[in-house]
């Protein structure tokens, strides 16, 4: 993770295509259904492979791979890092650490750089409203991940360990290339002059409320640091690794576009999710099918 200096885009070596891959749908997501990502960390062509993954992964925004049962912690985070690595991340930077879902929960396991997701966990924290009552609109979960912070991740990793009993638990992206290319030209004109403030409140609320304490040293970049938790970054950001222009100002963390009056960037901050959700054909859904399946994005 970190700030890098305007580059070439990355091209891709053509590494991966002999191995079986697909679409998931037109605009985001590939899959590959037998890869094996240990194979490819340990391979001796590994560094030419990561580099392709992590090109593949900025290009397609998220990709999938099943039952990576060999693939633990220690061996994740050497993934994601060298991905990193592979595409320009500054040697300063190292893994994300979550201020709040970090080893120092009940819950949380005991390596900061690995977030443990728990419903269980989460009922505690939140007290979430969804969880306990009749939920008609579920628009305000989208949101731009770190997004609160001045540096925010570059790739990321999840493995689902446990599936949830009676199904479920499926997970969404939509594209930030496609919702920017949705944008008539005079408006991206217009977006690409703005920028916006992005800010997370609740974790020093919530930390408070269960006698939590943030994690405030350096944070995966050495500008992530403190307990502030706000950033301010463009509306519209250029990918390095890709070249590709995205819409970055959506989601819950959004709080204000600099510049315009609030109802102005109430305006088009709700517009930014009404193009998420009322558009299913730029977003792709993850089905987990086994324990260990693992998504990979940035």
């Amino acid at each position: 993770m970190g700030a890098v200096e305007t580059l070439e885009p990355l091209q891709l070596s053509g590494a991966l295509d002999r191995f079986t891959s697909f679409n998931v749908t037109p605009t985001i997501g590939r899959e590959f259904p037998e890869a094996s990502l240990k194979t490819w960390l340990q391979s001796p062509d590994s560094d030419i492979l990561l580099r392709d993954l992590a090109i593949t992964v900025s290009q397609r925004g998220v990709v999938f791979f099943r039952k990576q049962d060999d693939m633990d912690d220690k061996l994740l985070k050497e993934l994601v890092q060298r991905m990193g690595e592979l595409t320009w991340k500054p040697k300063t930077s190292g893994l994300y650490i979550h201020p709040f879902f970090n080893a120092g929960l009940p819950l949380g396991g005991d390596d900061n750089e690995i977030d443990v997701i728990s419903t269980e966990q989460n009922r505690v924290v939140f007290e979430h409203p969804r969880m306990f009552v009749k939920r008609q609109t579920a628009r305000q979960e989208w949101h731009t991940d770190i997004s609160h912070e001045p540096v925010p991740s570059d790739y990321a990793v999840l493995r689902l360990t446990e599936l949830p009993k009676g199904g479920g638990g499926d997970t969404l992206w939509a594209s930030g290339y496609e919702l920017y290319d949705r944008i008539s030209k005079p408006y991206q004109k217009f977006l690409e002059s703005l920028s916006v403030t992005f800010a997370e409140p609740r974790y020093n609320e919530i930390a408070k409320r269960l006698n939590h304490q943030l994690y405030t040293q350096l944070r995966g970049s050495p500008e992530n640091v403190g307990a502030e938790f706000v950033a301010v970054h463009p509306v519209i950001r250029t990918n390095p690794v890709t070249g590709w222009k995205s819409l970055f100002a959506a989601g819950h963390y959004a709080q204000h576009i600099n510049g315009l009056e609030k109802s102005e960037s109430d305006h088009l901050l709700q517009w930014f999710t009404r193009l998420i959700t009322e558009n299913h054909d730029l977003q792709v859904r993850f089905r987990w099918h086994n324990p260990n399946d693992v998504e990979l994005w940035e």
